[in-house]
């Protein structure tokens, strides 16, 4: 069995009942589906007066018998009705059972497919949880390798495939299976010598329909990474949508897109063209078989005169019933590949292990007493060491500030003590514990963060700022938006705090945009605040109101500022000037000038900007 396979096998268990009495109808669909063909026998034969006259009750001798007892038993009927009420009461007789066959049947395929169905979308629900859940929580450093298209191509088409094609598996191994079986069954008991003569051509059909189905998982695979693509390039558009239309790239995104669509079309064809083959070829050899079938049958009726012709009727109809579950075999094997495919995606992503791990029994704490320690950390992203022995003390209650050029490490910190990233080598730690040893939720709770950008949703103001703090309430979200200067421009809102934001806060400007993420942070008080370049992208104007929000905001907390502008940071009891992962220079605003060194240089090249 694959091995993608087993790993769904889980998923569906839960569903047990749906998959049991799909069983259960599926095996009375294909039983239903042989008797109706069974059911024209006794119908041809009161039509053509073939059948023989019993007028004695007929009684059952054991199931070797079963045969020849249900014959005679359903002559004696018509025999009975045709002699009481006449020729046209027989035939209605014998046509109710074809129309109660029928109907049997078509019963027992609504209640397998609404079954089915249950266990399809149920599963799908609990595959795209289970891959939600283990996506939220995997680390920021595993999406910095990976597009985003291509997790969201996982999460939506991926899952969605493996709900269409993995379940058409109980078809393949219930139903048809045994509609195949039960009618071969049949076939045998009409005529063992006809039916021994079609299975020298059933094991040739197989090898020949397996053989067009080669390599479809791997091309399954291509079009399903290709797919991803197509979902990446279009998130990037919609996401820098005025790059693209302010540099006139349109033609540069579109060629872009088009050249995957064309790599796409062409995948897809060559998987299409092998699926739409199956059933054509199966159905034609199908017909081979039959036409082989009349041959031969033709010396058993004519020649030997050893089957009636209404029950060689009756076979060649059975043989040709073969040929639905035959071609749906073929094409459900067809599409598991696909599926299998899709799911060897999927569980890449849930297989994924994280390399920020939470110790068992982790220190659980709210409360923090005594000072934030790094200790000698080195840490790379890549090849190149982005920090270097690298060494900080933070008292509880102060603000420090880092600055820097660009590249200079100041905004890995913050990746550091939230443990987005773990240090390569070296440890921080908060009031004298390893913060690997601290539970996640435990540590993120003492920090409240600002980045450079806004990161909002497409919400109310209301519904953005209480992620925060889910059970705040109007008044204390009021008084957040108070404290980040924001409260004014959201009270002259139509909506006020009910107001929608639109995607990414595109409704509002970048200095609104950051003192709401600011209120955020206030409404969340935690005795951390981190500041990662913060007011870098704001106006001047806008700058000052936001310098207000965070000074208000930094009172009583310990704050640790990244800050390329150097104007937002005079107050901070310390700065830490960095260059290329190393600390350079340390003191306050004034002692850092008159050192006259790297600090006074950045102040006087960003007072002469």
């Amino acid at each position: 069995m694959d091995e993608n396979l087993k790993k769904i096998i889980p998923f569906g268990l839960k569903y047990k009942k749906d998959i049991v009495l799909n069983i259960v109808f599926n095996i009375f669909y294909a039983l239903f589906s042989t008797l109706l063909m069974v059911s024209l026998i006794p119908t041809l034969n009161v039509i053509f007066g073939l059948n023989e006259k019993i007028t004695s009750k007929p009684v059952f001798n054991g199931i070797e018998n079963i045969k020849s007892f249900s014959e005679n038993y359903l002559n004696y009927k018509v025999t009975q009705l045709t002699t009481d009420f006449g020729f046209e009461f027989a035939i209605l007789f014998v046509i109710s059972i074809i129309i109660i066959t029928a109907l049997l049947k078509n019963i027992s395929n609504y209640f397998a497919s609404y079954h089915v169905t249950r266990l399809r979308n149920g599963v799908l629900k609990d595959l795209r949880e289970k891959l939600y859940n283990v996506i939220i929580n995997l680390p920021v450093s595993f999406y910095s390798e990976r597009r985003k298209g291509d997790v969201m191509s996982r999460m939506l088409g991926d899952v969605n495939e493996v709900k269409n094609s993995f379940f058409q598996v109980l078809e393949l191994v219930v139903r048809e299976p045994l509609t195949i079986l039960f009618s071969i069954a049949t076939m045998f008991i009409i005529s063992a010598k006809l039916t021994l003569f079609v299975f020298i051509f059933i094991p040739l059909s197989g090898f020949v329909i397996s053989k067009v189905g080669k390599n479809l998982k791997a091309k399954s695979t291509k079009a399903q990474e290709e797919n991803g693509i197509q979902i990446s390039i279009l998130e990037e558009t919609l996401s820098g949508l005025k790059v693209v239309k302010g540099y006139n790239a349109e033609n540069i995104f579109i060629s872009k897109f088009n050249k995957s669509l064309n790599q796409l079309l062409r995948i897809s064809n060559s998987i299409e063209n092998r699926n739409n083959l199956a059933s054509p070829l199966s159905e034609f050899l199908g017909i081979v078989t039959i036409a082989v079938l009349l041959w031969y049958g033709a010396q058993l009726v004519v020649v030997e005169q050893s089957l009636l012709p209404t029950t060689f009727i009756t076979y060649i109809a059975l043989s040709y019933t073969i040929l639905t579950p035959a071609k749906a075999i073929s094409r459900a094997s067809y599409t598991v590949k696909i599926g299998l495919a899709a799911a060897e995606r999927v569980f890449e992503v849930l297989e994924t292990e994280s390399n920020v791990v939470e110790k068992p029994n982790a220190l659980i704490k709210n409360t923090f007493d005594k000072s934030i320690k790094i200790k000698n950390v080195n840490f790379r992203y890549e090849d190149e060491y982005v920090l270097k022995n690298f060494s900080l003390d933070i008292v509880k209650g102060k603000t420090i500030a880092l600055v820097g050029q660009s590249g200079s490490g100041k905004s890995t910190i913050a990746n550091l003590l939230t443990r987005f990233y773990d240090a390569n080598e070296g440890t921080i730690e908060i009031d004298d514990t390893n913060i690997k040893d601290w539970n996640l939720k435990s540590l993120r709770s003492l920090m409240g963060l600002v980045t450079q950008d806004s990161i909002l949703f497409n919400d109310t103001i209301k519904n953005n700022i209480l992620i925060g703090k889910p059970d705040a309430t109007d008044e204390e979200i009021i008084d957040a938006l108070k404290v980040a200067n924001a409260y004014e421009f959201v009270n002259d809102l139509p909506n006020g705090i009910e107001t929608n934001i639109g995607d990414a806060g595109g409704k509002l400007s970048g200095g609104q945009k950051q003192r709401l993420s600011i209120a955020r942070a206030v409404l969340k008080n935690p005795p951390i605040m981190i500041l990662d370049e913060a007011t870098s992208a704001l106006d001047t104007e806008s700058e000052k109101l936001v310098q207000i929000a965070l000074e208000n905001m930094m009172q009583n907390r310990t704050s640790i500022v990244i800050a390329h502008r150097l104007s937002t940071i005079q107050k901070a009891d310390v700065i830490f000037v960095m260059q290329k992962g190393e600390i350079v220079e340390h003191g306050t605003h004034s002692e850092l000038l008159a050192k006259e060194g790297t600090y006074a240089k950045l102040v006087m090249m960003q007072s002469f900007e």
